[in-house]
């Protein structure tokens, strides 16, 4: 009998029979709290009827209509949906499945329209599992460790992880931009180096959000160079931050933007943006695949960005984020277990550490499997995995935050003894 990879280890253990909104039903009809969503992807919520119905009747008409042999309808009209929403001069656009493939396209344009070999990336940030874009990944060993040697040209820069290092926000700013061009000097000289690739957030590296000081640091050393920015919105688009794009926060634009997860409500399908003129620099042949801009996947994500609009998904990621926060807060506040609460949007992170400061990875997975079991699924990350974020679909409303809060108060009191 066929059995799953046991290396797949399952977060909580729920057997899911069905979802609805911001709730999961177990086979044993058990409701749940789901503040996954599925790593932010379930963005209208588990199976919203929009999107479900637009799904449903595209599947009726054509499944699969490979992109690079024939055109369909859903790809053109999404494409002109998204013109819509994409950061300024950014028209032209390459779709692929996943987000490493997303990450993988927009590297391999930086490197051929540049005629640059180098790439930096930031120390915590995750870009995906495939050799390139695990190379570009340093939120944690696991997911590099084992495959090398790794892609070479990629160089790392630190990230204004403020807690981590001890310091105040803007200590850790000025730390980073000028380690960056530390780096400039002594790893990567500007002219041989592509692009810079950044989260607005880290996302597995522990939902710490950049700064406006940080990222125009790194737009005016981008333009100062020739260099690409490229901004990795693959978790913080399509609203989940309380704007648009997490870049939205920074008043910095990209080069290149990188989507996927919250685009299509749980379809596969992602995508790269950029200027007609940079994209055109790739070389022909370069992009391409055989299941990128599915007809399915495309009606859905036409849907997803109707509902985002007609139900102001953007402007409640930004109150239930809020609140969210603020209650998060609250509840460390009560216990010297956790040492931080952070987050942007329906971005929320709490960092466990010990007494003495350090991360406190037992505990924080203690949090979360008592908090599964007590009907509230979350998720662990940072490099220690002493971090417990809560990232609930765009469509939560207040009584349902409030009811997370109350389960994770719970849940912090009986697993901390404060």
């Amino acid at each position: 009998m066929a059995q799953l990879s046991p290396l797949l280890k399952q977060a909580t253990p729920v057997v899911v029979d069905h979802g609805e909104g911001v709730y999961l039903y177990d086979v044993d009809g058990k409701r749940h709290l789901d503040f996954t969503a599925g790593i932010g992807v379930t963005s209208t919520g588990h199976c919203h009827p929009h999107v479900v119905r637009a799904a449903q009747e595209q599947i009726g008409k054509l499944v699969h209509g490979q992109y690079t042999t024939v055109m369909h309808r859903p790809l053109l009209e999404l494409t002109k949906r998204l013109g819509d929403v994409l950061p300024d001069g950014l028209d032209s656009l390459f779709y692929a499945n996943s987000g490493s493939e997303a990450v993988e396209a927009a590297l391999r344009l930086a490197r051929q329209a540049t005629k640059r070999p180098n790439v930096v990336v930031m120390q915590g940030g995750f870009h995906g599992r495939t050799v390139a874009a695990a190379s570009m990944t340093t939120s944690g060993t696991r997911f590099s460790a084992g495959i090398g040697p790794l892609m070479a040209g990629v160089h790392v820069a630190p990230f204004p992880y403020a807690y981590h290092y001890g310091w105040d926000e803007q200590t850790a700013t000025k730390f980073a931009l000028r380690e960056l061009d530390f780096l400039f000097q002594t790893v990567s000289a500007p002219n041989e180096t592509a692009a810079i690739f950044v989260e607005p957030v880290l996302g597995e590296g522990g939902y710490v959000p950049a700064n406006t000081e940080f990222m125009a640091g790194l737009r005016e050393r981008a333009d100062r160079h020739g260099i690409l920015l490229v901004l990795d919105e693959i978790q913080t688009g399509f609203g989940r931050t309380g704007k648009f794009w997490g870049h939205d926060h920074f008043g910095v634009s990209p080069d290149i933007v990188l989507i996927a997860k919250g685009l299509a409500s749980g379809f596969p399908l992602s995508g790269i943006a950029a200027s007609q003129e940079l994209m055109a620099k790739a070389f022909p042949g370069s992009q391409g695949g055989t299941y990128g801009g599915n007809a399915v996947s495309c009606a859905a994500a036409i849907a997803t960005l109707e509902v985002i609009q007609r139900e102001n998904l953007v402007e409640n990621a930004a109150e239930r984020g809020r609140q969210l926060l603020e209650g998060a807060r609250v509840i460390a506040d009560k216990t010297p277990a956790i040492g931080e609460v952070r987050g942007l949007g329906l971005l929320v992170g709490s960092e466990f550490t010990t007494a003495d400061g350090e991360p406190d990875a037992a505990t924080a997975a203690a949090a979360q499997q008592t908090a599964s079991k007590n009907g509230l699924l979350l998720l662990t990350c940072g490099p220690y995995m002493n971090v417990v974020r809560m990232v609930p679909p765009l469509v939560v409303n207040a009584e349902q935050v409030d009811d997370a809060l109350r389960i994770w108060g719970e849940v912090v009191a009986s697993v901390t003894g404060s």
